[in-house]
């Protein structure tokens, strides 16, 4: 690489980053993702709430103190011991996982579902199974996003102000050079601060993937392929001990899932940037599918699926619609037409610029 190449690179890392808001629905399907499985969570333990970060809970508010003061977490739970408190405590939480799932207000959602779930997380460390971890430290991370711009209650709200704006006939008055500089700055400063976030989610993941599979390099069960077999014999994580068993009587199908885990965990970090890291994914959701439902983990399993959309790029959300739209038509399934489009008797839509009278086509 020579010198004039060297110098490009930081220019080129500079306009990456203030450029343009990258992967906005990726962290939208984060957004959503764990929304969903907190409020999912919450609503399981729902019967349980008051034994696992209640004043039932054998985790008591004295022990939690001592805890704090090593670790530097804080719970407003902690802050009354009187049930009702406890109760409105866990209805606020409720609807914070609700609201965040659905994008409204998110800048100041995300904050509020980051503290809830830190709060609850800091509240009774030792008597959740640990699949709240990366919960945890997603919601931190999804503050710093903007992960409201798509596929939310907000980007609704910003559509439709658009259009009320683009049909007003008055002519609003052009700010002047000191107030587009400040929103210049503002829009930069959000693109840097949201790209960020993405690099350090990416990081994250990545970071968990290799360091878990060099975890499982240096182990001699999973160097020779056992390491899976005691696993299903773990009655602590047996929710169904008759497909566990039953699993267990192919010791070559458990060796080669064992040596392919380790495999694809130890190289994810190396196969982001080609077309490799889709069958890498695949084999990763499949993986973490057979955790939630062999060990009994879908917390941490639900959290790790969700942290691997962020690398799916933009394009392949946008063509979900287009996709759905045409296995439905293979499977002969009627859906609403897409706003904008009108039906052709032949199959397929053509815009609504198209006028009726045109040669070959006949519109209904």
């Amino acid at each position: 690489m020579g010198s004039e190449q060297l110098r490009k690179v930081p220019a080129a890392a500079i306009a990456l980053v203030t450029g343009r808001p990258v992967s906005l629905y990726a962290t939208s399907v984060l957004r959503i993702g764990y929304g969903l499985l907190y409020l999912v969570f919450l609503l399981r333990e729902f019967p349980h709430r008051h034994e696992i970060w209640g004043p039932d809970s054998p985790w008591s508010p004295a022990l939690a103190a001592q805890l704090f003061d090593q670790t530097g977490w804080y719970s407003f739970l902690l802050l009354s011991d009187n049930r009702a408190y406890f109760e409105l405590c866990y209805g606020v939480a409720l609807v914070t996982s609700a609201l965040f799932m659905l994008g409204w207000r998110t800048r100041a959602t995300s904050i509020v579902f980051a503290v809830v779930v830190t709060s609850f997380h800091a509240r009774s460390i030792f008597m959740t199974d640990g699949g709240d971890n990366l919960v945890l430290l997603m919601s931190l991370y999804l503050v710093l996003t903007a992960c409201g711009r798509r596929w939310s209650l907000d980007a609704r709200r910003e559509r439709r102000k658009a259009a009320r704006a683009a049909g007003a006939t008055t002519r609003a008055k052009s700010p002047g050079p000191t107030a587009r500089q400040l929103r210049d700055a503002r829009i930069t400063l959000t693109t840097v601060v949201h790209n960020c976030g993405v690099f350090v989610i990416a990081a994250q993941v990545c970071f968990l993937y290799g360091s878990a599979g060099l975890y499982k390099v240096q182990g001699s069960y999973w160097a020779d392929g056992t390491a899976l077999h005691y696993v299903l014999h773990l009655e602590l994580f047996q929710p169904w001990p008759a497909l566990s068993l039953f699993l267990d009587q192919y010791p070559l199908a458990i060796a080669a899932v064992s040596y392919l885990t380790v495999l694809t965990q130890v190289a994810f970090p190396f196969v982001l940037f080609g077309r490799l890291k889709y069958p890498v994914l695949a084999v990763l959701l499949g993986m973490h599918a057979g955790i939630a439902v062999l060990l009994g983990l879908p917390v941490f399993s639900g959290a790790m699926i969700i942290a691997d959309a962020v690398f799916l790029p933009d394009r392949f959300y946008t063509s979900l619609p287009r996709l759905g739209r045409s296995t439905a038509r293979r499977l002969g399934v009627r859906l609403p037409r897409p706003r904008g489009e009108t039906r052709v008797t032949g199959g397929g839509t053509v815009p609504p610029q198209v006028k009726s009278g045109s040669p070959g086509m006949h519109l209904r």
